[in-house]
């Protein structure tokens, strides 16, 4: 496989970021294919159009703005790609529009590709949309000639019109049509422009004959190549897809298109070695290097003649933030006022919706246990219900609702603003010094809302050696689920101040405590990669999307939707029966003490090692469903009640600790075991879920452990050296 970098410039939105390096041997278990994507037709005569595009280009806002709430989403058989399915309706027939995963080509150089290409080959699309960024039309013209030489009925929709005008770029869209030789229509999905003419003209090409678009001339060795492969792959190339299309990915040497048509057509080609024998003679780099090279000019040459620039102000004003927020002197400073700021926002706001949510849920809690009163149930089995898997949910949900509810809706508007494609920018050199992946950022500020959503993210990376690093080392960034044990310890014993400057001294340390994650991160990275995830780093392209303002309604929506209410739920679902356990072990009694209080006595001579106590360490281990439990898990045992409480204000709960032993010592290694050990069940199930492979699980349960362990025994030996 040749690749074939395109220099690339900010003000174009796009970033080369390092040299093509070598591949590792390690691979990711995938699941086991179960073909292609499955079409739902509403109507067996429903139309079906495939959606293509760069990322960050609106095609998503172009599905949902035709779609609206008539969509479904789920995993592209055997790849850890996510897909899109919308209905619409328009001039009395049905369209499902597929939203294929953004990307750059069909040359299939990452699993987003493969699947797109997949898909516009074998997946029965009666059309295909591709839509392009008007403000940087140039780099999406490389898809779309591409998409053409596969897919003839094929519509260009030329995306964010409005945002064009206001950077004074105009495209000429007649141009445009005459030059590529397929429908051109522009649009501005976000006011719903254009979108109308946008389905007449799908409409049209799939009902009138095809196009006959005006496809890429290659040079003469090129041409010549194709020529003498097309005769032989005539008889047996299915008849949507074009020889010549096949014969240019065979000669690039995209050798996966062979097993695709194997796998989803049954198809082997049977001329395999005449098509070798065929390109004997050839310098295949060298006429790889061409197409690509090719496709980059003609989409100049299209782009010269159909956009014009009438002024620079936008452009300077990116290249001015980008200077700003990527510099080598301030982007690290900002991202950490960012960073600080974000924080302060959840831990301020989260406290009294918080606050309000706890109390309407337990006083929910006492209505429904009058109601099992009422129906006569068992003492026991009332307090097992309500004490132990009620309260627990009830205490899971107030805890992660409001913090959730601030913090992702933030993440959403800086990633709709633009600003996490600079983060992962910034902090691309210093994870390519671990042999890691600069897209692992982006995977790590997700994970500070949940590590479960921070390992599905891991799906943007494509190098299977390096997600499985951001899969492992993502639990080293504190999610928010320990936000409030650790914004607890800090309150008590690190913070003496209140008020405001007692708020933002405790963010600051918060953000201290995050970056020593961040700096486990980067070393477990680094030992992983020399050991047994052996490699390099792969190179990538990461696009700056221009700086826009973001929808803040859709945002809060969406942030609600896709990310705080999925997390809850999974959340909740292992809440429930590890309520009904501490209940059990918090009331069933052997020998006058409770079966809690045993195995805490059991676990002491272990925990002291790290600084700890038994009951904190079982709390931590019955926490494993929901980091959210594990202080008042505390509370329960050293109050010796049966079900799981809160105290009044910090003052008391700091008086409680202190008599039960607890010194800044203890504060501190509780900190930091809270910040190093296991992922919670949400995250572990989502790991098994994304690596397929129970070893993998396995040693994303066990790396931050040994960390957590390791620190926590040598703080605890220090501290005891000098007799604290």
């Amino acid at each position: 496989m040749c690749v074939c970098t395109v220099r690339a410039f900010l003000d174009y939105g796009v970033i080369d970021v390092g040299k093509e390096r070598k591949k590792t041997d390690v691979t990711l278990p995938e699941p086991v294919p179960e073909g292609l994507l499955q079409v739902s037709r509403v109507h067996p005569e429903d139309r079906v159009a495939a959606l293509a595009g760069n990322p960050n280009v609106g095609k998503s806002t172009v599905f949902n703005a035709l779609t609206g709430l008539r969509q479904h989403t789920g995993n592209w058989a055997g790849k850890t790609v996510s897909n899109a399915q919308g209905y619409c309706t328009f001039r009395g027939h049905g369209y499902v529009l597929v939203d294929l995963p953004g990307c750059y080509s069909l040359m299939a150089h990452s699993a987003e590709e493969e699947a797109a290409r997949d898909f516009l080959c074998f997946g029965g699309a009666d059309a295909a949309v591709v839509v392009c960024d008007a403000t940087c039309l140039e780099r999406n013209l490389n898809l779309v000639l591409q998409t053409i030489e596969l897919q003839p009925r094929t519509v260009v929709c030329v995306n964010l019109m409005d945002e064009a005008k206001r950077r004074g770029v105009a495209v000429d869209l007649e141009e445009l049509h005459l030059l590529l030789g397929v429908p051109v229509v522009g649009t501005s999905a976000r006011s719903r422009r254009g979108l109308d003419h946008l389905m007449a003209l799908l409409a049209q090409v799939i009902e009138a004959d095809a196009p006959e678009p005006n496809c890429v001339v290659y040079p003469d060795a090129v041409e010549t190549a194709v020529a003498k492969l097309v005769p032989i792959l005539r008889a047996d190339c299915p008849p949507q897809i074009p020889p010549r299309w096949l014969a240019l990915r065979l000669i690039d040497g995209d050798d996966s298109i062979r097993a695709a048509l194997r796998t989803h057509l049954g198809i082997t080609l049977a001329e395999e070695e005449a098509v070798d024998a065929a390109l004997e003679g050839f310098d295949r780099a060298s006429l790889c290097d061409q197409i690509v090279s090719a496709v980059v000019r003609h989409a100049e040459r299209v782009a010269a003649v159909s956009v014009r620039s009438m002024q620079e102000k936008y452009s300077r004003r990116d290249q001015r933030l980008d200077r700003i927020l990527t510099g080598k002197l301030t982007g690290f400073p900002i991202m950490l006022l960012m960073l600080l700021v974000i924080f302060w926002l959840t831990i301020s706001g989260a406290n009294y919706p918080s606050a309000l949510l706890s109390e309407g849920l337990f006083a929910l809690g006492e209505v429904l246990r009058s109601l099992c009163t009422a129906l006569v149930l068992p003492g026991w089995l009332i307090s097992l219900l309500i004490d132990g898997a009620y309260k627990t949910l009830a205490w899971v949900v107030s805890v992660m609702l409001p913090p959730m509810a601030i913090f992702f809706p933030l993440f959403t508007l800086l990633e709709d603003l633009g600003y996490l494609p600079r983060v992962a920018f910034n902090l691309d050199h210093a994870f390519r010094k671990c042999s890691a992946c600069g897209k692992q950022a982006l995977t790590m500020c997700m994970g500070f809302g949940c590590n479960a959503a921070g390992v599905v993210g891991a799906r943007i990376i494509d190098s299977p050696r390096e997600r499985l690093l951001a899969i492992i080392t993502n639990n080293f960034v504190p999610c928010n689920g320990r936000f409030p044990t650790l914004i607890a310890i800090i309150s008590m014993f690190f913070v003496a101040a209140s008020g405001l400057f007692g708020s933002v001294l405790s963010a600051v340390l918060l953000v201290l405590v995050i970056l020593l994650g961040v700096g486990m991160t980067f070393l477990v990275c680094k030992l992983l990669s020399k050991t047994i995830l052996k490699g390099v780093p792969s190179s990538f392209t990461l696009e700056l999307p221009p700086y826009r303002r973001p929808q803040i309604g859709k945002v809060i929506v969406r942030s609600v939707l896709d990310r705080t209410l999925f997390v809850l739920g999974r959340a909740a679902a292992v809440a429930l029966p590890a309520g009904v356990l501490i209940w059990v072990m918090a009331n069933v009694t052997v020998g006058e003490r409770t079966l809690l209080m045993h195995c805490a006595g059991f676990l002491d001579p272990f925990a002291g090692l790290l600084g700890l106590d038994g009951v904190i360490l079982l709390a931590f281990i019955l926490g494993l469903p929901a980091n959210e439990i594990v202080v008042p898990i505390i509370l329960m045992a050293y109050l010796a009640q049966g079900s799981l409480t809160e105290m009044a204000d910090y003052a008391s709960l700091h008086a409680l600790l202190v008599a039960n032993g607890w010194t800044w010592v203890t504060a501190l290694c509780t900190m930091l075991f809270s910040l190093f050990h296991w992922p919670c069940s949400t995250t572990l199930m989502t790991i098994k879920k994304e690596t397929q492979s129970l070893k993998w699980t396995v040693a994303s349960f066990l790396i931050p452990t040994g960390c957590g362990v390791a620190l926590c025994m040598a703080v605890n030996a220090v501290a005891a050296l000098f007799g604290a």
